[in-house]
């Protein structure tokens, strides 16, 4: 015969219980009418809530906890109230601990997302959104809340530009659980990252400028010589203005020398959409002289930038060159920072400028220059990499001034220093 015990509902006293076969329901005299009945297997349950005869089921244990029943239990009781048709069962989201670990499982196996952003959302939500907020009932959100749990004490030890990214995965969240109707209210709606702070974000110093490219072009040369993956990671970011993340990927097989390209795959770019750079003389140049290198080492693989187990270089090990190549006075971005701020001082046009760095630019714009503007982002990049070669650049690629006047012939370039190696050492998209 089953049996029904009297306790006080936690999830502690719900596994004590699960180990006596006898029990089969539970109910906690503090609150009428809510009954937990066990499972078959007595891991897992049912939660019901009981008007005379009639027994409705509003959740299933474990996926619902006691704290979690219990903190819906007030506005079911209301809603049911008011009316008696409505569904009594609870959208399993009570809590905002329950809404985070939903929202960041749901990331996680998101196959548009990068491995970075994953990394960075699942980071943020265990580190700093579930320590405040997790056992939070979500009925309970609101503006002066979250002020005094999350916004106001992140602030004091974060950076602002990061409490920024952490409200906005926050709103995120609430948002698309409201649309899926996991949340019967997004409390969060209409609210601003303004409306807790009025203190602007500064962007970060730049910590190149171009003066100091008088200096850091040499040492990139000298570095060439000695260690010279690191120095071509530098080096591909400063003369095209990529990010570290799809430079670290790059693969030969996506550099055509013959057709003067360089492809990055949607999947590698921060904005998940496809990006092509030409490139110049000296570009072809150093890649060629790289390529060598690689070969003469007994290395032949697809990256440009492997790793010891034949992959790419991760994000850590890149992070790592640059910590070695910048000794705590510059990183990764300020190359990309240099690089965009020379090419407004030497006048190229902004619509070019942000094209090679791979920004949206909305639909329209972007569609426009991407049929129509390659040729002035060759000769941006011209520009800017002889400007480059006036600081040491030619020193590293080492093309003659003959090779750079037949730069778009490059089939026809000097022996041995230029691109008639080619088909022998690179593989770009049209060498079959």
């Amino acid at each position: 015969m089953s049996k029904t015990r009297a306790v006080k509902f936690s999830d502690a006293e719900i596994r004590r219980q699960a180990a006596d076969p006898a029990v089969h329901d539970l109910r906690d005299p503090r609150h009428p009418g809510l009954y937990l009945r066990f499972g078959q297997d007595r891991q897992r349950g049912s939660w019901y809530l009981v008007k005379g005869k009639a027994w409705k089921q509003i959740a299933r244990f474990p996926d619902l906890g006691a704290a979690a029943v219990l903190a819906e239990l007030p506005a079911l009781r209301q809603r049911l109230l008011h009316d008696s048709s409505a569904t009594a069962a609870l959208g399993g989201l009570s809590t905002v601990g329950q809404l985070l670990d939903w929202y960041g499982d749901r990331m996680a196996r998101d196959r548009s997302l990068s491995a970075k952003r994953k990394t960075g959302a699942k980071s943020a939500i265990a580190c700093h959104l579930r320590p405040r907020l997790a056992s939070l009932p979500i009925r309970e959100v609101s503006a002066p809340v979250l002020d005094k749990l999350l916004m106001w004490p992140a602030q004091e030890v974060l950076s602002l530009s990061y409490v920024r990214q952490l409200f906005g995965l926050l709103v995120v969240a609430f948002r698309q659980a409201h649309k899926l109707g996991l949340i019967d209210s997004n409390p969060v709606a209409g609210l601003k990252f303004v409306d807790f702070t009025k203190a602007k974000i500064m962007p970060k110093a730049a910590r190149l400028r171009g003066v100091h490219l008088v200096e850091l072009v040499p040492a990139l040369a000298e570095r060439f010589e000695e260690q010279p993956a690191e120095a071509m990671l530098a080096l591909m970011m400063l003369c095209h203005g990529t990010r570290v993340g799809e430079t670290r990927m790059a693969r030969w097989p996506d550099i055509s020398l013959a057709d003067g390209e360089w492809f990055l795959p949607a999947e590698h770019t921060k904005t998940r959409t496809e990006h092509r750079l030409p490139l110049t003389a000296q570009a072809k140049a150093l890649l060629t002289r790289y390529r060598a290198t690689q070969i003469a080492t007994g290395y032949e693989g697809i990256y440009l930038f492997p790793s010891r187990r034949g992959r790419s270089l991760s994000e850590g090990q890149a992070s790592a060159v640059f910590t070695r190549l910048g000794q705590g006075e510059w990183t990764s971005h300020d190359l990309r920072k240099v690089a965009r701020t020379a090419w407004t001082d030497l006048g190229i046009d902004g619509h070019i400028g942000e094209m090679l760095l791979n920004h949206s630019l909305g639909k329209i714009a972007s569609t426009y220059i991407n049929t129509q503007a390659r040729e002035q982002r060759l000769k941006a990049l011209e520009k800017w990499h002889g400007w480059l070669d006036e600081r040491g650049f030619q020193a590293i690629h080492n093309l003659t001034g003959a090779q750079f006047e037949d730069s778009h012939n490059p089939a026809q370039a000097s022996s041995g220093a230029g691109c008639t190696a080619i088909p022998d050492i690179v593989n770009g998209e049209v060498s079959k």
